[in-house]
């Protein structure tokens, strides 16, 4: 899979895409991450891409050429991918939206700066706006790497064991069970006894539950979503009546 990350920063996106499980992906040519420098597109001697905006206001604007140059570069020799602008204004990033984008082939991504962008070069090549939450960062690099990372590991031999995608953090919308490993007994804590049994169908009965019972306390907005069956749901009413 081939990411397109359009940047001002592109070392922000190098130094990221070189390291831990990114790094190796790319090292073994299942990803790869292309940071294009928006600078590069500028359209004066100093290689400045802002401007003042009009209307007035604080702060300055990332003008429409360079980032339309830009892309059009990417998609010069390609059928044009979809382009990832990160906003808050964007449909929040999910599991699932990282499982839609993982089906793709290749991707754009275009990360933000100063105050934005001019509006009229995201009407023309924005085909999905993403937020990664409710709060403001100082450019679109890190949110843009966050979403290259949530995507590349559900590609087929990114991580060491490929079933470990499929049974993490918000599967099925359940939050994952709680680790454990040795030794035994750490700080007077003991692991469970079930993790001890050998009994795999009563181990994973345990994970089940406890995936239960961490959404409901942390999460339980993510109850609404998930496909609980019967035995789920008396499981939590059982619960809470302990409590």
């Amino acid at each position: 899979m081939k990411f397109h990350v359009m940047t001002l920063f592109p070392e922000m996106i190098e130094n990221i895409a070189n390291t831990s499980i990114l790094g190796r992906a790319k090292a073994n040519n299942l990803i790869e991450v292309n940071a294009v420098n928006i600078r590069d597109f500028a359209f004066n001697k100093h290689k400045s891409v802002d401007d003042y905006p009009y209307g007035g206001g604080a702060g300055m604007l990332m003008q429409a050429e360079p980032v339309y140059q830009a892309y059009s570069h990417i998609v010069d020799s390609v059928p044009r991918p979809r382009c990832i602008f990160l906003s808050p204004i964007g449909k929040p990033f999910t599991q699932e939206l990282a499982e839609e984008f993982a089906q793709e082939e290749e991707l754009i991504l275009l990360c933000g700066h100063y105050e934005g962008i001019d509006e009229r070069v995201l009407e023309e090549i924005v085909t999905d706006y993403v937020s990664i939450g409710d709060f403001v960062v100082t450019g679109g690099e890190l949110p843009a790497m966050l979403l290259v990372d949530a995507i590349s590991r559900l590609k087929k031999g990114v991580l060491h064991n490929d079933s470990s995608a499929e049974f993490e953090s918000f599967q099925d919308n359940l939050l994952e069970y709680p680790h454990y490993s040795r030794p035994e007994v750490w700080h007077d804590k003991a692991v469970p006894e079930v993790l001890l049994s050998g009994h795999h169908a009563n181990v994973e009965k345990w994970r089940h539950e406890q995936s239960l019972i961490r959404t409901k306390k942390h999460r339980p907005d993510l109850l609404e979503k998930g496909s609980l069956d019967k035995k789920d749901r008396e499981f939590l009413s059982q619960e809470e009546e302990k409590s």
